[in-house]
């Protein structure tokens, strides 16, 4: 078990699998990273996993850059330890494609970015005219049982008026239970800034239903066949609740995506790996302390 020097129970992997992404969304923020070196390659990746599952991580998150860029991605799933969960995150482009192939290959479900449903904004937000392809995507990653979806809506000045038009999309998932949750995330550092506290005062006053997920104390509003989960990663209660560590592209443990730290794991096998991972661990610190 991996265990920080604040008692947090490190229970979360993020592994980014590329730096390479189609499109250019004016929030991104790279995972952290503003210089990344090459891409890992398939057994680099699937060591690194392995070592961490030894040591008590339960679920790992595959992200990017544009995870599905990869040739190899259904490769990467398919020799990955069995995590209790095995997620990723894209932008949608290609999920057409994969969908049934990652599911075979033992990928259980997907976070989707979905910022708009309007196609001028959605080609603003991202630099790319792909939204039809995304929602088709969509429709693709539920069909295949890559659920439940997180949609994955970062709130801006510029389409927060589209929060109900998004939640009502993902009502039609959702006949047979709750297979689509639209996440809210708060993203500090842009010219488009909202809070979303105000937002949430709203959700809570509706709902009956709220849940606290012990990852990040995230709080998840059900009602009905509607569920909204608020991500606000700049938070303190955010931070001194967070299980999670992340591995960039490149082969570099992050202790906190908010830090400029990391522990060098490239190359590493074995015991140099663990204890890389070990020192990383170490490092670890609620970023708002």
């Amino acid at each position: 078990m991996l265990v920080d020097r604040f008692g947090r129970v490190v229970k979360h992997l993020r592994i980014s699998v590329t730096s390479k992404c189609n499109m250019s969304c004016i929030y991104c923020h790279n995972e952290g990273m503003s210089e990344v070196g090459e891409d890992m390659d398939l057994d680099e990746i699937v060591e690194i996993c392995k070592v961490f599952y030894k040591l008590g991580v339960e679920k790992v998150k595959i992200t990017g850059g544009e995870p599905l860029i990869r040739r190899d991605i259904v490769e990467i799933v398919s020799e990955m330890p069995r995590f209790k969960e095995i997620s990723l995150v894209t932008n949608g482009y290609y999920l057409s494609k994969y969908a049934y192939e990652l599911k075979e290959a033992g990928l259980d479900r997907v976070n989707v970015s979905l910022d708009t449903l309007n196609p001028e904004r959605y080609k603003f937000i991202t630099g790319v005219d792909g939204l039809d392809r995304v929602l088709d995507g969509i429709e693709s990653a539920y069909d295949a049982g890559l659920t439940p979806i997180k949609l994955n809506m970062v709130v801006m000045s510029i389409n927060e008026d589209e929060i109900w038009e998004l939640l009502d999309f993902t009502s039609k998932f959702n006949r047979s239970g709750i297979n689509v949750i639209l996440q809210l995330i708060e993203v500090i550092n842009s010219c488009y800034y909202v809070s979303l506290e105000k937002i949430e005062d709203k959700f809570r006053k509706i709902t009956s239903v709220v849940i606290t997920r012990n990852l990040h104390a995230r709080r998840q509003y059900v009602f009905g066949n509607l569920a909204v989960e608020f991500v606000r990663p700049f938070h303190r209660e955010f931070c001194m609740n967070c299980t999670r560590i992340r591995v960039t592209s490149d082969g570099k443990i992050k202790p906190c995506l908010m830090s400029k730290v990391y522990v060098n794991a490239r190359g590493l096998r074995g015991e140099e790996l663990l204890n890389a991972i070990k020192k990383a661990v170490e490092l670890r610190r609620p970023w708002k302390i």
